[in-house]
């Protein structure tokens, strides 16, 4: 089913942009949230116009939309999050994080335009700004630990009780052996004058 957008929809395209989709997604979706109209010829005469009207608007629109994405350019972010033991995320981090952190860089940008894949353990990602369907930013996202403190501290804490074990250990078995070669002392000078 062909569907004329009545605006953008991340993942499935533009304003004004011609698309195809099942039947039962443009008919009890898009359609009646006023996203979308079907794709009749008459509707596509009505397309070919206003965009021809509209042409000058159009180029504003992007020319205003590479303005903004010339603002994003060098910009990277680092997001700190909750961090488990074994590098796994408390939750995780996507656009809605990506969006209150160029906030606080004194950059606004809607969340619903910015793509991201969840991240879920620590690393380096990347989050799509879709400010026009011709203009699109790629800002590098480096999720670090928050509690990388408590993280060294735990984990040199576990070391030191390990070692502290392995010191126990060892010890325990220097004792047996001494205890062992004692014995053995005691057995070699009870026996030598029993033979003479």
């Amino acid at each position: 089913m062909e569907i004329i957008l009545k605006e953008d929809i991340i993942g499935l395209g533009f304003k004004n942009d011609i698309v195809n989709v099942k039947s039962g997604y443009g008919r009890n979706y898009l359609i009646p949230q006023g996203k979308g109209v079907i794709a009749s010829p008459s509707a596509k005469k009505i397309l070919a116009e206003n965009l021809k009207q509209q042409a000058h608007k159009l180029a504003a629109l992007k020319a205003a939309a590479e303005e903004k994405a010339a603002q994003l350019n060098g910009v990277a972010l680092e997001i700190a999050a909750k961090v488990s033991a074994t590098g796994q995320l408390y939750g995780s981090v996507g656009a809605a994080q990506v969006a209150e952190e160029l906030a606080k860089l004194g950059k606004e940008v809607d969340r619903k335009i910015i793509t991201m894949k969840d991240a879920k353990k620590i690393g380096d990602y990347a989050a799509l700004v879709h400010f026009h369907k011709e203009v699109t930013v790629e800002i590098p996202v480096k999720v670090v630990a928050e509690n990388a403190a408590e993280l060294k501290a735990a984990a040199d804490a576990e070391a030191a009780i390990k070692a502290a074990a392995e010191a126990r250990t060892a010890a325990a078995a220097a004792a047996a052996e001494a205890e062992e070669s004692e014995a053995e002392a005691e057995v070699e000078t009870e026996e030598a004058p029993a033979e003479a």
